[in-house]
């Protein structure tokens, strides 16, 4: 049974980063591409970022393009994003997803995703 368990978040003041892990268990291969989603108050659900297996395609959305960045540890599992410069448009509820899926794109962000995490809360303010 596939499992995502998002950590980090909390709050974070403006200009500072936040970090976030997604830890994936369950999977027979390491061959599923992973991504961060969020939703804020009122808005509708926005594709962040995602990796592919091999942790050599990434995508970022505009918004957080030139200050995101997302790695992978198979080892270890886990999929982490860090954004800098953070402002308070960052602030949602930030989900890790996952699919048996080699390719990562922003395409990807509009496919029926089958696995999510329960969401971790990102707010950023002073």
């Amino acid at each position: 049974q596939v499992q995502l368990v998002e950590s980090g978040g909390g709050l974070v003041q403006p200009g500072g980063s936040l970090r976030l892990s997604c830890a994936a268990t369950g999977f027979t291969s390491d061959q599923y591409t992973v991504g961060w989603f969020r939703q804020a108050p009122g808005k509708e659900r926005e594709g962040v970022s995602c990796i592919n297996f091999g942790g050599t395609i990434t995508y970022y959305t505009d918004s957080v393009k030139d200050r995101a960045t997302i790695s992978r540890d198979n080892a270890k599992i886990a999929v982490n994003l860090e954004i800098v410069d953070v402002n308070p448009e960052d602030t949602a509820v930030y989900y890790c997803a996952a699919e048996d899926y080699l390719q990562c794109s922003g395409v990807w962000f509009t496919r029926n995703i089958p696995y999510w995490g329960q969401g971790t809360q990102v707010t950023v303010s002073s």
